[in-house]
């Protein structure tokens, strides 16, 4: 099983100009602060969060957060690791939304297979491309069509 951290940075890499864990700086009081963000592309700040974990709600707050500091989108990806949506998941994929921020779920296994088979296919090594699913049923287990940055205008 991985980890959320090598998650994170999969996920990560699969959205193309994207860059890890990325800090960003705020003063509160006359002091300088920095939070750090799993994931953000030109247009998303992106909150990575584990199923099962009461810590992913969070990631709704954290994702609030960071779009205040960049003026980017909000994102939650939730990683299902055992195959069925359970309560934080449920709770996310209603909350999330209703707070403004993408909201997405993909199987770790799915992850972990799309990583491996990377240089299998079209476009790779291209580097301006995402690398995500567009079709069903790789989408059914990860679907980041909403936070792609090569898409066409009103794809």
């Amino acid at each position: 099983m991985a980890g959320e951290v090598e998650l994170a940075a999969l996920l990560c890499a699969f959205l193309a100009g994207s860059e890890q864990e990325t800090r960003q700086y705020f003063d509160v009081n006359g002091m300088s602060r920095h939070v750090r963000v799993d994931c953000e592309t030109e247009t998303h700040v992106i909150e990575i969060g584990l199923d099962g974990k009461a810590s992913s709600r969070d990631s709704v707050h954290q994702a609030l957060f960071f779009a205040h500091l960049t003026g980017k989108t909000p994102a939650v990806i939730l990683i299902d690791r055992d195959g069925f949506e359970g309560r934080f998941e449920y709770e996310m994929r209603h909350v999330a939304p209703a707070a403004g921020v993408t909201y997405a779920r993909c199987h770790e296994d799915f992850i972990m297979r799309w990583a491996r088979t990377r240089a299998l296919r079209e476009g790779y090594g291209q580097g301006k491309q995402d690398d995500l699913p567009a079709h069903w049923p790789a989408t059914s287990l990860c679907d980041l069509g909403a936070l792609r940055t090569d898409a066409e205008p009103g794809s």
